[in-house]
Protein backbone atom coordinates (compact mmCIF):
# COMPACT_ATOMS: atom_id res chain seq x y z
CA UNK A 1 0.00 0.00 0.00
CA UNK A 2 2.96 2.35 0.55
CA UNK A 3 3.64 2.16 -3.20
CA UNK A 4 0.08 3.33 -3.94
CA UNK A 5 0.35 6.16 -1.42
CA UNK A 6 3.66 7.28 -2.95
CA UNK A 7 2.26 7.11 -6.48
CA UNK A 8 -0.78 9.09 -5.33
CA UNK A 9 1.35 11.79 -3.72
CA UNK A 10 3.55 11.97 -6.80
CA UNK A 11 0.47 12.13 -9.05
CA UNK A 12 1.57 9.18 -11.18
CA UNK A 13 -1.44 6.97 -10.67
CA UNK A 14 -5.07 7.02 -11.75
CA UNK A 15 -6.64 6.96 -8.32
CA UNK A 16 -10.22 7.77 -7.35
CA UNK A 17 -10.04 8.36 -3.61
CA UNK A 18 -12.77 8.85 -1.02
CA UNK A 19 -12.05 11.07 1.97
CA UNK A 20 -14.54 11.20 4.85
CA UNK A 21 -13.70 14.20 6.98
CA UNK A 22 -14.83 14.64 10.56
CA UNK A 23 -14.41 18.35 11.15
CA UNK A 24 -13.15 21.53 9.49
CA UNK A 25 -9.63 21.24 10.99
CA UNK A 26 -9.26 17.67 9.69
CA UNK A 27 -10.56 18.75 6.29
CA UNK A 28 -8.27 21.76 5.99
CA UNK A 29 -5.16 19.77 6.94
CA UNK A 30 -5.81 17.17 4.23
CA UNK A 31 -6.75 19.56 1.43
CA UNK A 32 -3.72 21.81 2.13
CA UNK A 33 -1.40 18.78 2.14
CA UNK A 34 -2.96 17.48 -1.10
CA UNK A 35 -2.47 20.81 -2.88
CA UNK A 36 1.03 21.42 -1.51
CA UNK A 37 2.25 17.92 -2.36
CA UNK A 38 0.71 18.07 -5.84
CA UNK A 39 2.26 21.40 -6.71
CA UNK A 40 5.62 20.23 -5.34
CA UNK A 41 5.33 17.25 -7.71
CA UNK A 42 4.80 19.68 -10.61
CA UNK A 43 1.07 19.09 -11.06
CA UNK A 44 -1.67 21.61 -11.56
CA UNK A 45 -4.50 21.33 -9.05
CA UNK A 46 -8.19 21.59 -9.90
CA UNK A 47 -9.92 22.44 -6.63
CA UNK A 48 -13.72 22.18 -6.53
CA UNK A 49 -14.60 24.00 -3.34
CA UNK A 50 -17.06 26.41 -1.78
CA UNK A 51 -16.07 30.05 -1.68
CA UNK A 52 -15.80 30.28 2.11
CA UNK A 53 -13.37 27.36 2.39
CA UNK A 54 -11.42 28.47 -0.67
CA UNK A 55 -10.61 31.82 0.91
CA UNK A 56 -9.17 30.05 3.98
CA UNK A 57 -7.28 27.52 1.88
CA UNK A 58 -5.84 30.22 -0.36
CA UNK A 59 -4.73 32.27 2.64
CA UNK A 60 -2.94 29.29 4.21
CA UNK A 61 -1.28 28.37 0.91
CA UNK A 62 0.21 31.86 0.50
CA UNK A 63 2.42 31.08 3.51
CA UNK A 64 3.81 27.84 2.03
CA UNK A 65 3.80 28.36 -1.75
CA UNK A 66 5.44 30.97 -3.95
CA UNK A 67 3.32 33.28 -6.10
CA UNK A 68 4.51 31.31 -9.14
CA UNK A 69 3.39 28.02 -7.55
CA UNK A 70 0.00 29.55 -6.68
CA UNK A 71 -0.63 29.88 -10.43
CA UNK A 72 -0.85 26.07 -10.56
CA UNK A 73 -4.05 26.17 -8.50
CA UNK A 74 -7.27 26.26 -10.55
CA UNK A 75 -10.31 27.07 -8.40
CA UNK A 76 -13.80 25.92 -9.41
CA UNK A 77 -16.71 27.16 -7.32
CA UNK A 78 -18.52 24.05 -6.08
CA UNK A 79 -21.93 25.68 -6.34
CA UNK A 80 -21.34 26.39 -10.04
CA UNK A 81 -19.87 22.94 -10.56
CA UNK A 82 -22.59 20.83 -8.94
CA UNK A 83 -25.61 23.00 -9.70
CA UNK A 84 -24.80 24.55 -13.09
CA UNK A 85 -28.08 23.25 -14.50
CA UNK A 86 -30.13 24.50 -11.54
CA UNK A 87 -30.01 21.15 -9.70
CA UNK A 88 -27.69 18.24 -9.00
CA UNK A 89 -27.80 16.72 -12.50
CA UNK A 90 -25.01 14.19 -13.27
CA UNK A 91 -24.91 14.78 -17.07
CA UNK A 92 -24.52 18.55 -16.55
CA UNK A 93 -21.85 18.01 -13.88
CA UNK A 94 -20.01 15.59 -16.17
CA UNK A 95 -20.11 18.15 -18.99
CA UNK A 96 -18.74 20.85 -16.66
CA UNK A 97 -16.03 18.44 -15.48
CA UNK A 98 -15.03 17.58 -19.06
CA UNK A 99 -14.77 21.25 -20.03
CA UNK A 100 -12.64 21.92 -16.96
CA UNK A 101 -10.10 19.13 -17.52
CA UNK A 102 -10.00 19.20 -21.35
CA UNK A 103 -7.33 21.95 -21.63
CA UNK A 104 -5.03 19.91 -19.36
CA UNK A 105 -5.65 16.74 -21.35
CA UNK A 106 -5.25 18.48 -24.75
CA UNK A 107 -1.95 20.08 -23.70
CA UNK A 108 -0.63 16.99 -21.89
CA UNK A 109 -0.42 18.91 -18.59
CA UNK A 110 -0.22 16.80 -15.46
CA UNK A 111 -3.01 17.56 -12.99
CA UNK A 112 -4.86 16.20 -10.01
CA UNK A 113 -8.19 17.20 -8.54
CA UNK A 114 -9.89 17.62 -5.18
CA UNK A 115 -13.69 17.84 -5.13
CA UNK A 116 -15.58 18.84 -2.00
CA UNK A 117 -19.11 17.40 -2.12
CA UNK A 118 -21.38 18.97 0.45
CA UNK A 119 -24.09 16.33 0.41
CA UNK A 120 -25.98 17.76 3.41
CA UNK A 121 -27.09 20.77 1.33
CA UNK A 122 -28.64 18.63 -1.41
CA UNK A 123 -32.36 18.10 -1.80
CA UNK A 124 -31.98 15.71 -4.73
CA UNK A 125 -32.13 11.92 -4.25
CA UNK A 126 -28.79 10.59 -3.07
CA UNK A 127 -28.67 7.85 -5.72
CA UNK A 128 -27.66 10.66 -8.11
CA UNK A 129 -24.40 10.99 -6.16
CA UNK A 130 -23.71 7.31 -6.85
CA UNK A 131 -24.50 7.78 -10.52
CA UNK A 132 -22.08 10.70 -10.78
CA UNK A 133 -19.36 8.88 -8.83
CA UNK A 134 -19.51 5.92 -11.25
CA UNK A 135 -19.14 8.29 -14.21
CA UNK A 136 -16.23 10.06 -12.52
CA UNK A 137 -14.60 6.72 -11.62
CA UNK A 138 -14.61 5.80 -15.32
CA UNK A 139 -13.17 9.22 -16.23
CA UNK A 140 -10.33 8.87 -13.71
CA UNK A 141 -9.39 5.53 -15.28
CA UNK A 142 -9.71 6.80 -18.83
CA UNK A 143 -7.88 10.12 -18.41
CA UNK A 144 -5.52 8.78 -15.72
CA UNK A 145 -5.27 11.37 -12.95
CA UNK A 146 -5.63 11.37 -9.14
CA UNK A 147 -8.93 12.63 -7.71
CA UNK A 148 -10.04 12.97 -4.09
CA UNK A 149 -13.75 13.28 -3.36
CA UNK A 150 -14.24 14.77 0.11
CA UNK A 151 -17.47 14.18 2.03
CA UNK A 152 -18.39 15.23 5.55
CA UNK A 153 -19.03 12.13 7.63
CA UNK A 154 -21.08 13.78 10.38
CA UNK A 155 -24.67 12.48 10.28
CA UNK A 156 -24.13 10.79 6.92
CA UNK A 157 -26.79 8.13 6.27
CA UNK A 158 -25.44 4.57 6.15
CA UNK A 159 -26.75 3.97 2.63
CA UNK A 160 -24.84 7.00 1.32
CA UNK A 161 -21.65 5.90 3.08
CA UNK A 162 -22.00 2.41 1.56
CA UNK A 163 -22.73 3.85 -1.89
CA UNK A 164 -19.55 5.95 -1.70
CA UNK A 165 -17.44 2.98 -0.60
CA UNK A 166 -18.82 1.03 -3.58
CA UNK A 167 -17.82 3.76 -6.06
CA UNK A 168 -14.31 4.62 -4.81
CA UNK A 169 -11.50 2.05 -5.04
CA UNK A 170 -9.42 3.86 -2.39
CA UNK A 171 -10.06 5.62 0.92
CA UNK A 172 -7.87 8.24 2.55
CA UNK A 173 -7.77 7.70 6.33
CA UNK A 174 -5.43 9.46 8.73
CA UNK A 175 -2.84 10.16 6.01
CA UNK A 176 -3.01 6.54 4.83
CA UNK A 177 -4.40 5.30 1.53
CA UNK A 178 -6.27 1.99 1.81
CA UNK A 179 -8.27 -0.12 -0.63
CA UNK A 180 -12.05 -0.08 -0.29
CA UNK A 181 -13.25 -3.62 0.34
CA UNK A 182 -16.73 -2.60 -0.85
CA UNK A 183 -15.62 -1.14 -4.21
CA UNK A 184 -17.55 -2.61 -7.14
CA UNK A 185 -15.83 -2.37 -10.52
CA UNK A 186 -18.24 -1.19 -13.21
CA UNK A 187 -21.25 -1.61 -10.94
CA UNK A 188 -24.56 -0.85 -12.64
CA UNK A 189 -26.27 2.37 -11.60
CA UNK A 190 -28.95 1.87 -8.97
CA UNK A 191 -31.67 4.19 -10.20
CA UNK A 192 -34.38 3.16 -7.78
CA UNK A 193 -34.93 5.01 -4.54
CA UNK A 194 -35.01 1.96 -2.26
CA UNK A 195 -31.84 3.06 -0.47
CA UNK A 196 -33.16 6.49 0.45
Amino acid sequence: MEYIKRQFLEGKEKLHVLFFYIDRKNYMEEVIQFIHTGIDAGDYIILVENERNFKRIYEKLTFILTSEQMKQLHYVNSLDFYFSSGGYHPPAITEYFNKTVQPYVDNNISFRSWAHVEWATMEEPFHLIGELEKIIDQAVNQISFPLVCAYGQLKMPNFLSTLLLETHPYILKKDTLISSKKYIINAPFNTNNDRE
